[in-house]
């Protein structure tokens, strides 16, 4: 398992639109993938699950990767998060 932190930019945090993207990147990368904030998991292919960490504007995520090519998927992760979050 391969794991990071992030420091969420997006003025409204992770709101449905930004939600929506994460759970399909999440879904193509072949991976398990879970978002943990504030004592809370979520799996970041399940769009209720990430809505409901509540992650807002300057607050920090754990990005967990598990499963075959984590390498490759640990780095398409942080891509995304960076570009889109």
């Amino acid at each position: 398992m391969r794991t990071f932190q992030y420091k969420i930019t997006e003025e409204v945090g992770i709101h449905a639109r930004p939600a929506g993207r994460l759970t399909r990147a999440a879904k193509e990368c072949g991976c398990k993938v879970i978002v943990s904030f504030g004592g809370k998991n979520a799996d970041a292919t399940k769009l209720n699950d990430i809505m409901s960490l509540g992650v807002g504007c300057f607050d920090e995520v754990t990005v967990s990767v598990e499963g075959e090519n984590e390498e490759k998927a640990v780095a398409e992760m942080e891509e995304f998060f960076e570009e889109n979050l």
